[in-house]
């Protein structure tokens, strides 16, 4: 038995998952600097794809049968609270993922084990191995094990800045972020105000004004969550879907 297989077995006994298909879980361990080095069939991007559907698919359904009393627009900003980079690196850790990882030398030396977004897009290629093997409940039961407690944290109320929330939101999906700019300031230097405006892919999202740019800033990214046709387009973009 190779070391390889060593490690990608100890994974799976770490999670208390014995797969049917050893390559699925394989695959999923598979960074695409490790591939490309050695020169490997594949890497961990096509499951990473498929895993991010089933997790956004199971957090809905969750939400859905159990918060009855939310409205979409609350809904969607629970999800985009759980789904995002940082909860799911805190799922990686919890199963000391980035120690099973297989990674180019470059990567490696990098520090890639510890790099959030790596654990992150890991998580998810793990999730699409476990849907692809072991079926919709398994991959449900495996998510909501991890990320269970979050969507009761997040349900509860705002734990972050309105800028971190809408940070985490776009940057769990796409590697670019928004951006702030200051539009507007008027009134006499003691008792100026500042328009900021919330920008992506050079697309103004909202405004909001403040007696300080951080103020100003923090109303805008504030005018984003709470807008739930903005934050719906947004997310749709966010998804590569046609709007």
């Amino acid at each position: 038995m190779s070391s390889e297989k060593d490690l990608v077995l100890e994974f799976t006994n770490n999670i208390s998952i014995k797969f049917n298909n050893y390559n699925l879980i394989h695959m999923a361990l598979i960074h695409p600097s490790y591939s490309q080095e050695k020169s490997a069939v594949g890497n961990n991007q096509r499951l990473e794809f498929l895993g991010d559907a089933v997790l956004n698919f199971v957090v809905a359904e969750y939400l859905y049968n159990n918060y009855e009393e939310k409205a979409e627009g609350d809904l969607t900003k629970i999800r985009a609270r759980v789904v995002c980079e940082r909860s799911l690196t805190e799922v990686a850790r919890t199963i000391d993922l980035g120690k099973y990882l297989l990674l180019g030398k470059g990567e490696e030396m990098s520090g890639g084990r510890k790099r959030k977004s790596i654990l992150a897009d890991a998580v998810e290629s793990v999730i699409g191995a476990i849907y692809l093997d072991q079926g919709y409940e398994k991959a449900a039961e495996f998510i909501l094990i991890y990320l269970k407690g979050l969507i009761k944290e997040a349900s509860q109320g705002d734990y972050y800045d309105y800028k971190s929330r809408l940070q985490e939101l776009v940057q769990g999906k796409n590697k670019q972020n928004v951006y702030y700019e200051i539009i507007n300031e008027s009134g006499p230097a003691h008792a100026k105000v500042f328009v900021a405006g919330v920008y992506y892919q050079g697309q103004l999202l909202e405004t909001g004004s403040g007696k300080s740019k951080k103020e100003a800033e923090q109303k805008a990214a504030e005018a984003v969550l709470n807008d739930d046709q903005v934050l719906k387009c947004l997310d749709k973009v966010l998804r590569n879907e046609t709007l």
